[in-house]
């Protein structure tokens, strides 16, 4: 599995020194480590998974160690997007105590929540049963935590729709309402003015029915967003597309309709539920020595 370097976008960085400042406060210091433990004293820690999962966030976690002390010493075990068994040490970190302890928490934080996502992603691409079809995310994200979760997605096997509102069009049920209400005309006229405004970005434009998306294949737009629908009215409107765009399903899907939606020949699925519903995964950091 191929993955993207997540510290290329600047605003990882910048939330791992957010999330630091968040847990140290106005004076800059973990009290509790400060007058407790000798800052000559050196440890050993392991982070272990406490139960499978599917990895997201190591090197986030690694870095968030580094970050406090950058002499501390961080030996990745496990690679992201891997599939971890129980009781499964995933990385290990070599240094002063302070600092191990100081780092602890926001580390935790991090990769929890997107081992969490990635974790859940492999259960839907598991349950979709085709490989032939992309599991995509939506923008449906932790306020500011995009990147971290929109990474965690690709290790688990899934697939990043588009990153926000700059990327892509993606006209929806209440833009058509807003430009009938001002043109008059319907989804067909909407698709061409998006591509006129926008000529060098992919179009996508949501259907609730098969009259809407007959109107809307007259402008042909680069995708479909088929809402709601049933497998057979997505047959159906997988054979109207054929040749012209690509479709995606969306809308109330869970782990039991998935596949009999992925069987219907749609291109892409598109959950919230990966980013919006998944539960923290649980990695403790324990002191071996």
């Amino acid at each position: 599995m191929e993955l993207p370097n997540i510290f290329e976008r600047p605003e990882v960085n910048q939330l791992i020194d957010l999330a630091l400042t968040e847990d140290l406060g106005p004076i800059n210091t973990d009290v509790t480590s400060d007058s407790t433990v000798p800052p000559e004293e050196q440890a050993v820690a392991h982070m272990v998974a406490r139960e499978a999962c599917r990895l997201a966030g190591i090197h986030v976690a690694a870095e968030v160690f580094r970050r406090v002390n950058p002499e501390l010493q961080c030996d990745v075990l496990v690679e992201d997007g891997r599939a971890v068994e129980a009781m499964t040490t995933v990385l290990e970190i070599k240094g002063a105590a302070q600092s191990i302890l100081t780092a602890e928490r926001t580390a935790l934080n991090f990769i929890q929540r997107m081992s969490g996502v990635a974790t859940i992603t492999a259960e839907y691409v598991k349950a979709a049963g085709n490989p032939d079809v992309m599991l995509l995310d939506t923008r449906k994200t932790t306020p500011g935590h995009r990147a971290f979760e929109k990474y965690a997605v690709l290790c688990g096997g899934g697939t990043n729709h588009r990153i926000g509102l700059y990327d892509a069009v993606l006209i929806k049920d209440n833009h058509l309402v807003s430009w009938e209400k001002k043109h008059g005309t319907g989804v067909g006229e909407c698709v061409a003015a998006a591509r006129a405004k926008y000529p060098g970005l992919k179009i996508e434009v949501e259907v609730d029915t098969v009259e809407q998306l007959k109107e809307s294949l007259t402008t042909r737009p680069d995708w479909v967003l088929l809402d709601n629908m049933p497998p057979p009215v997505l047959r159906e409107c997988v054979a109207l597309c054929k040749g012209i765009c690509k479709t995606e399903a969306s809308g109330g899907i869970n782990l039991e309709t998935i596949y009999d939606i992925a069987q219907t020949g749609v291109d892409a699925i598109s959950v919230g539920a990966l980013t919006h519903s998944a539960p923290s995964i649980d990695l403790a950091l324990d002191f071996v020595e």
